[in-house]
């Protein structure tokens, strides 16, 4: 049985982006100035105005509007005749009490999260979301190196995959937009990127099949949030895994970890790589949810899509016993109260190694619980 998945990413000049982006910057020098810190922060980017607005609680001065510009600028565009309104209050004290403080602190809200690993790819990842990501990477590294001139900040990518009974057979298409000056040349820009960042990224891949599609709109001149608004958490597939496997609906950025949503979701995506590692299945779901102000989860469950060596029951309860999931235990594990999120806002939440929840360190201790 022949199906094809297709999945997608954005580059940092994606006007939502940039909006997780600047609530992701807030939260870092929250943290960076109170480890204990509450932050639900959203961003609104539209025309000439950035609206920040959230429940944010923090023993420290935080320049919003600073942060927000320098982000904007960072990026590529000008923020010149920018407006930025923040619209900031504390965190409810009904929500503040019924989270608490310490090891039995509860969640900080209700919600169900999921986290996905395959073997089909070196970073875990579905192949779809991981090509995607890889092109808008070295799109982003041909703008900013300038090896292709010409382009500006906002770009996407989108790959489909044809799989033959589960298998990687083909890549059947591939769709770039990117951003570019109103002076550059379209033909020598799709040249380019041809070039530069399509073969360059998938040397490895037999590309003579697939349909390869560069700005087909054409002109792409006017980008960013001049040209469409941007929303925190309006990306959730980009984020997470394309669409190939679920997401629980809360999004991620501009949420500290006693926000499930966030720190849940990165536990799930811990687990489930140490699963796919361990070698007990060759793609593993893990879901968890919660109760608000509840530290333990109110369900666990694994599903390896019949891949497992063993069943999904003995790896449940190896879980169980290996892994502590109350909220406060998943932020001491992951150290979730550094200032590490704004580096998560682009390219995806998973698939890096550089990210706690990526190590496969608890191999051996899963290996101990089975056996």
């Amino acid at each position: 049985m022949k199906r094809i998945l297709t999945a997608e990413s954005v580059t940092a000049g994606h006007p939502d982006k940039m909006a997780d982006q600047i609530a992701d910057s807030i939260l870092d020098e929250c943290l960076r100035q109170d480890a204990s810190s509450h932050v639900a922060c959203e961003v609104m980017l539209t025309a000439d105005t950035v609206i920040i607005a959230g429940e944010i609680s923090c023993r420290g001065f935080v320049d919003y509007r600073g942060i927000a510009l320098a982000v904007i600028s960072e990026v590529g565009y000008s923020v010149d005749k920018l407006r930025v309104l923040v619209l900031i209050h504390e965190q409810s004290p009904d929500i503040a009490q019924a989270v608490g403080t310490d090891m039995e602190q509860g969640a900080g809200d209700q919600g169900i999260m999921y986290g996905y690993a395959t073997n089909e790819s070196f970073s875990r990842m579905p192949l779809p979301i991981a090509i995607a990501q890889g092109l808008t990477r070295r799109l982003e590294d041909c703008r900013t190196n300038g090896c292709i001139s010409g382009l500006m900040p906002d770009g996407k990518a989108q790959v489909s995959i044809e799989y033959e009974d589960g298998v990687f057979n083909r890549i059947t298409s591939i769709v770039i937009s990117a951003q570019h000056g109103a002076s550059a040349n379209i033909e020598k820009i799709r040249d380019s990127i041809l070039h530069e960042v399509i073969e360059s990224e998938l040397s490895e891949f037999d590309l003579s099949g697939t349909e390869i599609l560069i700005n087909p709109s054409g002109r792409f001149v006017l980008g960013g949030f001049e040209a469409d608004t941007g929303l925190t958490g309006r990306k959730l597939m980009v984020d997470s895994y394309g669409g190939i496997a679920h997401h629980g609906g809360g999004a991620f950025s501009g949420k500290d970890a006693s926000k499930v949503d966030r720190s849940g979701a990165y536990m799930a995506r811990y687990i489930a790589c140490n699963i796919v590692a361990a070698g007990y299945a060759d793609q593993c779901e893990v879901a968890l949810s919660y109760a608000i102000g509840k530290a333990e989860p109110t369900s666990v469950n694994v599903d390896s899509f019949g891949t497992g060596v063993i069943s999904d029951d003995r790896i449940r309860e190896a879980v169980l016993s290996v892994f502590d999931l109350r909220p406060a235990a998943i932020i001491q594990r992951l150290g979730l109260t550094r200032p590490c999120f704004a580096v998560t806002a682009t390219g995806g939440h998973f698939g890096r190694s550089e990210f706690a929840w990526e190590q496969t360190d608890m191999v051996e201790q899963l290996e101990n619980a089975l056996n």
